[in-house]
């Protein structure tokens, strides 16, 4: 058994303890990293189970290292110019594709809007496949947007170049 004075912290999901100078990570949402609040994990699996419940858009884990027993300059929160931010994506992160991909597979509407307004009109509910559909119907207007704007020989998309493509479909 650890003695309390080997412990640094203790994990936010198992509570198994993190000993000083052990790496450990840290949610990259800020809100996590409050000085109240302080969530520490000992692993990634443990970082993982905090995701759903914290119910986070986009976050990620930021590998760390505990500070010495008696340093208080090795400040977890504090990086030297030397130590390189490392990132590491959930898996089910809807934004990791898009990380890799430039942006193909991310959500370009905001959910909680579509399901108020489809609740409102219809007082149905709106499922969570959806999204992607829709967001494939996007691309395809912006992409044609990006074109019409092109052909005019602006680097701006505005209003007009969706207007034709509105027409193509909705007449």
């Amino acid at each position: 058994m650890n003695d309390m004075s080997d412990i640094y912290k203790r994990c936010s999901t198992c509570k198994s303890p993190i000993e000083f100078g052990a790496e450990y990570y840290r949610c990259s949402v800020s809100t996590c990293n409050r000085t109240k609040l302080g969530l520490y994990f000992c692993s990634l699996p443990c970082w993982e189970a905090h995701v759903p419940e914290a119910r986070h858009r986009d976050a990620w884990a930021e590998p760390v290292r505990a500070p010495g027993p008696t340093s208080v300059e090795e400040s977890p929160m504090v990086r030297t110019a030397a130590a390189p931010r490392a990132r590491i994506v959930h898996a089910g992160s809807p934004n990791q594709a898009a990380d890799e991909s430039g942006g193909e597979d991310d959500v370009l509407v905001v959910v909680s809007k579509l399901k108020r307004y489809v609740r409102h009109r219809s007082e149905m509910n709106t499922s969570d496949n959806v999204v992607a559909p829709l967001s494939d119907h996007l691309r395809v207007l912006c992409n044609e947007a990006i074109r019409n704007a092109a052909r005019e020989g602006r680097k701006t998309v505005m209003d007009r170049d969706f207007v034709p493509l509105f027409r193509k479909f909705f007449d």
